[in-house]
């Protein structure tokens, strides 16, 4: 468990993978919050800012790694470790090219998301 309660932040189209992350990561002591659409990255305010985000490589309509190079440009979100997801594990590359911290092959382990955001955190 974790003893500082850190605030994670997934997005993530698809619902199923939001709900079995989002259950994972509570049941190791982390706060989850979830979003399917990647506009609500580009309105996070200072008062309500993860410690970590969970990003999709590809969300409906957006690119996340667009999505990436948007928050790694503001003052506010540069800070913010984001680790990035994909079916496509050519998407790796391109995920640490716009500024992914790290990136997760899908379908992944528990173990492997438990010990990236660990690292992370």
């Amino acid at each position: 468990m974790q003893s500082k309660q850190k605030k994670i932040l997934v997005v993530d189209d698809e619902p199923d993978i939001l709900e079995f992350v989002q259950v994972i990561l509570e049941d190791e002591g982390y706060t989850v919050a979830i979003a399917d659409k990647g506009e609500y990255l580009e309105k996070l305010q200072d008062d309500g800012l993860p410690d970590l985000i969970l990003l999709d490589v590809l969300l409906s309509g957006k690119d996340g790694r667009k999505i990436v190079q948007f928050l790694k440009c503001q003052e506010e979100t540069k800070h913010i470790p984001i680790i990035m997801f994909s079916a496509y594990p050519s998407a790796e590359e391109t995920a640490q090219q716009a500024g992914a911290e790290d990136f997760i092959a899908k379908p992944f382990s528990i173990d492997v998301l438990l010990s990236k955001v660990a690292h992370h955190l």
